[in-house]
């Protein structure tokens, strides 16, 4: 029965990340002064005949018009294109290799660099059925095989007809071209492919939408490249994190959906029900309620600094890891910080604003240096402690005081007491984190403790300042000026209005909570946070998690991995090993961590195990989650 079924798959934006030619264009026109016009041409046309909206002959012959390659090109094209194989297909090598008399590569491509980068996979050269290019003497592409029924419209349909494959046949593609296959009643079923691309014309037409190779495997019992069903990890990533973790997490097999803002507690507690990870900044709220509708949540990734907005205790107490980015957006807050003291310490946001309304107001009142002016910075951790650097060697005087002991850098002075550093220096600048006993950290008794004149800036938690106090203290002229980054209550999305007592002060700079949003930053974090918990689903690590003890694991090799979470009480690793000794189970290795809460257990196994051990150490009283790695 297994060699009854077929697998059709496409090669451009399926087996390799990228349309070939677009990459071909890339090559042949780099020389060419209107390369960027050309590439985006080619791209369009491409488009157009994969949504089946211009006939696919027609966008050939337009393509290869504008591409100008020609035979030389091709060498340094399959060497880019090995490296733009899709991650699911190369985590899958063996499936091709296991089942290469019955995959066959239908593609509007060409044999020419079809063939060289799928044979390394394991499937036969005779299987791949493409167009090939036509040359002049001088090696120039002019055109390709008309003959072949690949280079017209329907063309996979009338390629099918001639295989005449029998048995069941499945199709995987990406394209309108693919679904024509089972439309014409030749396939079983037809897989629209989107690790790389989605097509919405496509998704509407498709029997299965599947996300990765992985995906298609699953459905057909053939997985064998993934310890974990990742086809079946459902992602929702919000508030507009980097494109680059969506594409970690899709490259990685899971099921990702995106939305744009933040979500209130009741839309997020029917939203979370299915999800495994979820990914959030700072606006979005993971409360009790919310974690209790999530019974499928494994990880939560704050991409972010902050942790303040997640409930980490109950997260930890239901067995789900908590990821963030320490250190991701330091650079980003710090510059904001130095830029904003420079710009109120010249009093330049009422002379910009002057001058946009046609006002000249030349003078140096209340316009300073900051050479020898004392910094205070409240909060040394790893902003703070940057920040004191950067300060300092551009001649600021910088002081600090933190609840905690911590080392200072450089010159740096440590006050003993906030009333101390607020008595001192000549601007003040928050960066403390967002624990409950930090609110009003800074109340109007606190500005009595400032010095006339002031420069104040919040740029860690908006619950921290008393913002009565503060508008009351920059209308006298105690506060000169004031750089505020975040506030109590902010905008869920980009459409709401921003209300705040502080609009319209003199010598305001007011941002949307922009500390660590720069490209740098964002990109950075959209980096990190995926790369954390993918490792954790992987290997079962813990490192940097906010909430679990953490645990840096080495690499599953020719075992199972036992992954227990339980009730940090006496007797459970005990329990654990008496009942993995009564299977007769051999350990490969163990790793104990626990925090006040919880316990930790990793256990590698050998391969060969008795199932029935799995039941029994889920239902080990204390357990909150169980899970195994292959």
């Amino acid at each position: 029965m297994e060699n009854n079924r077929h697998f059709v798959i496409d090669f451009d934006s399926t087996f390799t990340k990228v349309e070939a030619l677009d990459v071909l264009g890339e090559i042949s026109l780099a020389n060419d002064k209107e390369k960027k016009e050309k590439l985006k041409q080619i791209e369009d046309l491409t488009d157009l005949g994969m949504k089946g909206e211009i006939s696919f002959r027609e966008s050939l012959v337009k393509r290869l018009d504008l591409l100008q390659a020609n035979r030389d090109h091709l060498d340094p094209l399959i060497e880019n294109l090995k490296d733009k194989v899709s991650q699911s297909f190369i985590r899958n090598r063996e499936f091709f290799k296991d089942n290469c008399d019955n995959v066959y590569i239908v593609s509007n491509g060409f044999r020419e660099f079809i063939v060289p980068i799928v044979e390394e996979y394991g499937v036969k050269g005779e299987n791949v059925f493409a167009n090939t290019f036509e040359y002049n003497e001088e090696g120039k592409i002019t055109g390709f095989d008309y003959n072949n029924v690949l280079s017209s419209n329907n063309g996979k349909v009338e390629k099918l007809k001639e295989l005449n494959l029998q048995g069941d046949v499945y199709v995987i593609g990406d394209g309108y071209t693919d679904y024509e296959i089972k439309a014409s009643g030749l396939a079983n079923k037809f897989y629209a492919f989107t690790e790389n691309v989605e097509r919405e014309k496509v998704l509407a037409k498709a029997d299965h939408i599947t996300p990765s190779l992985d995906e298609f495997l699953f459905l057909h019992n053939m997985n064998k490249a993934i310890s974990y069903p990742k086809n079946r990890i459902n992602v929702l990533l919000l508030e507009n994190v980097h494109p680059d973790a969506l594409r970690k997490m899709k490259e990685e097999g899971y099921n990702v959906t995106t939305h744009p803002g933040a979500m209130d507690e009741e839309e997020l507690a029917e939203r979370i029900k299915d999800v495994s990870v979820i990914g959030i900044r700072s606006k979005t709220h993971l409360t009790k309620k919310v974690l209790d509708k999530a019974n499928r949540l494994i990880a939560v990734g704050a991409f972010c600094i902050g942790t303040n907005q997640i409930d980490l205790e109950e997260c930890l107490k239901k067995g789900v890891a908590v990821f963030n980015a320490p250190y991701s957006n330091t650079r980003s807050v710090v510059e904001l910080a130095i830029g904003e003291i420079i710009l109120l310490m010249r009093n330049l946001p009422d002379k910009i604003k002057l001058m946009h309304e046609g006002k000249w107001d030349k003078s140096a009142s209340n316009s300073f240096e900051i050479r020898g002016k004392k910094l205070g910075i409240v909060g040394y951790g790893n902003i703070g402690a940057q920040l004191s650097v950067v300060a300092e060697s551009i001649g600021f005087d910088v002081y600090y005081f933190d609840v905690e002991e911590k080392l200072p850098l450089g010159n740096v002075t440590k006050c003993n007491t906030l009333k101390e550093l607020l008595n001192k220096v000549d601007i003040v600048t928050l960066h403390v984190d967002g624990r409950k006993e930090n609110k009003n950290l800074i109340d109007e008794e606190k500005f009595d403790q400032m010095k006339e004149g002031v420069i104040f800036l919040n740029l860690s938690r908006g619950h921290v300042v008393d913002i009565v106090a503060l508008k009351k203290n920059i209308e006298s002229g105690k506060v000169l000026g004031a750089g505020i980054d975040v506030f109590p209550s902010e905008p869920k999305t980009n459409n709401e209005e921003f209300a705040s007592e502080l609009r319209g002060l003199p010598n305001v700079i007011l941002t949307p909570h922009i500390g660590g949003s720069t490209l740098e930053a964002q990109e950075n974090i959209g980096n990190f946070v995926p790369a954390k918990i993918m490792e954790y689903i992987n290997t079962g690590s813990t490192t940097n998690s906010v909430n679990f003890p953490n645990l840096q694991l080495p690499v599953l090799k020719n075992a199972h991995r036992l992954i227990h979470i339980h009730q940090n009480v006496p007797g459970i690793l005990a329990e654990i090993n008496r009942i993995l000794a009564g299977h007769d189970i051999n350990i490969v290795g163990q790793y104990l961590k626990t925090n006040e809460t919880i316990g930790y257990v990793i256990t590698d196994i050998n391969k060969e195990y008795d199932k029935t051990v799995i039941g029994d150490l889920r239902k080990l009283k204390g357990t909150i989650r169980f899970r195994v790695l292959y």
